[in-house]
């Protein structure tokens, strides 16, 4: 499942630039994206660029002071968490951590779904990459406005149950039942779209 290939066939390019191109990409061409830019068993560019979407969402919370804190009754936490060091520490913990294992529990339990919806379904490589690259639009929830954060979210559910459809030659509605809890596990309560929405 964590397989990474050092010389994949197909997939995403790596480095900046396709980077870049593979977040307008799948922001603009959803379809044609999941198709082309996804190579089973290569996690490896899909990983990475999910981290660093959701390090981008958190930096910006960070930098805006939007982001939720532990301090209770006037109670500083350890290590500063509004710090400086405290802000490597969450982005650390977002970057190596928390990231990477919500997309794979969330390939997980999509799995399991579409093990009932989609006989002839792809890889869990795949799965994890459909739900890293979801999250594209999600970059833009380091703007501190909720209007913004509920669309962002709202395109990344879309973006998800569109991308599980096209690698898992299944149809929408299909794809919508199985992609529907890790849409609200990431979407949701990762991303904020609750909270936004104040739900």
């Amino acid at each position: 499942m964590t397989q990474w290939i050092g010389s994949p066939e197909g997939g995403r390019d790596r480095g900046p630039r396709a980077l870049a191109r593979a977040w307008a990409e799948v922001l603009v061409r959803p379809r044609r994206f999941f198709r082309n830019g996804i190579a089973p068993a290569d996690q490896a560019p899909g990983l990475v660029f999910g981290v660093l979407v959701a390090l981008g969402a958190v930096a910006g919370r960070l930098a805006t002071g939007d982001m939720p804190t532990f301090e209770t009754g006037g109670v500083t936490p350890p290590f500063g968490l509004g710090s400086g060091l405290g802000a490597v520490l969450v982005l650390l913990g977002v970057g190596l951590f928390l990231a990477p294992a919500a997309f794979h529990l969330s390939a997980a339990i999509e799995t399991v779904g579409l093990s009932l919806l989609a006989p002839d379904r792809g890889g869990v490589s795949e799965t994890v990459q459909v739900i890293a690259y979801a999250t594209a639009p999600c970059l833009l929830t380091a703007v501190p406005w909720a209007p913004l954060r509920v669309g962002c979210c709202l395109y990344g559910a879309a973006l998800l149950v569109v991308g599980t459809a096209v690698r898992h030659q299944t149809s929408i509605p299909r794809a919508a039942v199985a992609a529907a809890l890790p849409a609200v596990i990431l979407f949701g309560y990762g991303y904020g779209g609750f909270a936004a929405a104040g739900l």
